[in-house]
């Protein structure tokens, strides 16, 4: 649920942070961008210690980001939450 969390808000954030269209789409691409790095970074990792543990490690580490997504106030802030958000889609297969 972490990966689908800030889209259907896409336009209160909108709204609230005053972003134009250009600012969410670069959010949206960062956050794929986490999601291409980290499936790169699981293939080996999940070779090595099996799928659990490093999934496991993802999602625990990419939940505090999301906890945090109430707390941004630019969008810059918007993209970096979005990446850490991004890198928690590496787990979904």
């Amino acid at each position: 649920f972490i990966w689908f969390a800030i889209a259907p808000l896409l336009p209160e954030i909108r709204t609230s942070l005053n972003l134009e269209t250009k600012q969410i789409w670069t959010s949206s691409i960062v956050g794929v961008g986490g999601t291409i790095f980290m499936r790169f970074a699981l293939g080996p990792a999940c070779d090595k210690f099996g799928p659990r543990i490093p999934f496991a490690a993802v999602l625990c580490f990419a939940s505090i980001p999301t906890a945090f997504t109430g707390l941004v106030n630019t969008s810059i802030g918007l993209s970096i939450i979005r990446l850490f958000i991004g890198v928690a889609g590496g787990t979904f297969v």
